[in-house]
């Protein structure tokens, strides 16, 4: 028999359904109860749209969908529960599960929502198994499912000691690590790799001073860094870099290392002392760290096809995601209408005549 259960929030779930996350978030930190915890108490505090659908079969949890539902001028609509933080998404999926019990969980989410206008879940691996089990599944369920491109992904495998590694980089990095880590050094600049301990909190407001300085725009949930990097921390999964000048932090990256993997998930440096290059440097100690400490199978730039990145990763793939209408609701028609015009658009643009 399959039944629905609903939590709000990571602290209610009970034993098995902790047990079904850890055993089917496939290696990823972002499918984790941690991260769900802090994405919550940092983000989505006090949304009452936000909840974790589990399916059970004979009692026992088989899939758990995160969720958040939102109203919006194309109807109610189920999303994935992220963000721009999030840089993989995945059900949790026993083994076994079929496309008809997993499209019979589908459709009581749709009609635990009713009138439902859409669903969407993204950023996915397209290549996983659970992609096209999802988009299977979906249309099963009477909606109509179309994938879309997210971003791109660029990532190393590692097959090398760092040594070997850094030897096979581009000339011009060497180069620039040997020139700028001299100058650093000489300018009485130090680096620092911070796991936790009482380093901890001093290394959160060397990052934030470091981030308020950088080019980029303030953190529109400013609580969840400090709060991810605490969560880290507790979990063991913690890499945090700063570079220091003269008592000032002038860089900082934050990686997150767990099941031999290297996540690089923020960097930010201040522009007075880009000379200086000391982001560079960072990115080699802490690439070195993870391969000579953690001994990691792989280092993933996450989000964006960003030039830099491909001085560091060996590999490119792609992060999609699938919107799926429900054509039995107003909303969900209309919507589904534009989408097939815009692929249609889309596939003629691309296919006329130069």
């Amino acid at each position: 028999m399959l039944t629905l259960s609903v939590y709000p929030h990571p602290r209610e779930f009970p034993a098995d359904v902790h047990a079904l996350f850890a055993s089917t978030a496939q290696g990823s930190v972002e499918n984790s109860t941690a991260w769900y915890s802090n994405l919550i108490d940092t983000v989505y505090r006090g949304d009452t749209g936000v909840s974790f659908h589990v399916l059970r079969k004979d009692g026992s949890p088989v899939a758990a969908l995160p969720l958040r539902v939102s109203p919006s001028w194309r109807g109610q609509c189920v999303t994935a529960l992220g963000n721009y933080y999030t840089a993989l998404y995945a059900p949790l999926l026993a083994p076994g599960l079929s496309p008809e019990e997993l499209a019979f969980f589908l459709a009581a989410v749709r009609d635990a929502y009713a009138p439902l206008a859409s669903m969407q879940f993204a950023p996915m691996d397209p290549e996983s198994a659970y992609f096209g089990l999802l988009k299977t599944a979906l249309k099963s369920s009477g909606l109509i499912p179309f994938d879309y491109f997210c971003f791109g992904n660029w990532h190393l495998n590692v097959s090398q000691d760092w040594p070997s590694y850094l030897q096979g980089r581009d000339g011009q990095l060497r180069s620039t690590l040997k020139r700028a880590g001299k100058k650093f050094a000489a300018a009485g600049g130090t680096l620092e790799l911070v796991q936790g301990g009482a380093r901890l909190d001093p290394a959160i407001a060397a990052y934030l001073q470091v981030y308020a300085a950088s080019w980029k725009q303030p953190e529109g949930f400013p609580d969840f860094i400090p709060g991810l990097i605490h969560t880290c921390a507790a979990q063991g999964w913690l890499r945090l870099g700063i570079a220091w000048l003269d008592g000032t932090p002038i860089a900082a990256q934050l990686w997150i290392v767990a099941h031999g993997k290297a996540n690089i998930f923020k960097l930010a440096y201040d522009d007075k002392f880009k000379s200086y290059a000391s982001g560079t440097l960072l990115t080699a100690l802490l690439m070195a760290h993870v391969m000579q400490h953690d001994q990691v199978d792989q280092v993933d730039y996450l989000m964006g096809d960003d030039p830099y990145k491909q001085l560091w990763m060996n590999h490119r793939r792609e992060r999609w995601g699938i919107v799926a209408y429900n054509p039995k609701t107003l909303a969900g028609l209309l919507s589904l209408g534009r989408e097939v015009v815009t692929s249609a658009l889309k596939r003629l643009v691309k296919h006329r005549p130069n």
